[in-house]
């Protein structure tokens, strides 16, 4: 498994985190199973698992970090605001965003099919326009997941948003 972390400034109206970055966990899984990444994200506390892709319009979440585990098929993301980085992810890949975190589906395979997860206690807002001093201030307030939704209580996320 190949690791990654990109820290992405303010772009446009997108906030992104000031202080955690995006993890990327590249070849997780290597059979397309999506079960695999909800065994995995429910074994390590994350709930709200949900199957779906990725909205084709920038947004973000301000209560709430996000995992995106690619179960099928393959996409192009753009990540960190109209400004932010385009990713190209494929099954068996996964990404953790933090709250504030901007995400847009730019393309994607047919067959293109994401489990996502929320910590514990955490609901995903969708938020299309600029953040306002209080939308900031719960961005900042989000707290930090007990494990990481992988490696559980002593993963990348443990360490890298400590």
């Amino acid at each position: 498994m190949n690791t990654e972390t990109i820290i992405f400034e303010p772009s446009g109206w997108v906030p992104n985190n000031p202080r955690l970055p995006v993890l990327l966990y590249r070849e997780l899984f290597a059979d397309d199973d999506p079960a695999d990444f909800k065994s995995r994200f429910a074994a390590n506390g994350w709930t709200g698992i949900w199957t779906n892709g990725v909205f084709d319009y920038q947004h973000y979440h301000c209560g709430a970090h996000e995992v995106l585990g690619i179960a099928r098929g393959s996409a192009t993301l753009l990540i960190g605001g109209p400004g932010g980085r385009a990713l190209e992810v494929a099954a068996g890949d996964c990404l953790v965003l933090p709250a504030g975190t901007g995400h847009q589906n730019l393309g994607c395979t047919a067959e293109f099919e994401v489990i996502g997860a929320y910590p514990k206690g955490q609901h995903a807002d969708i938020q299309t326009s600029a953040a306002s001093s209080e939308m900031l201030a719960k961005i900042s307030s989000v707290p930090l997941p007990d494990t990481d939704p992988v490696q559980g209580s002593s993963g990348f996320l443990v360490e890298k948003w400590r």
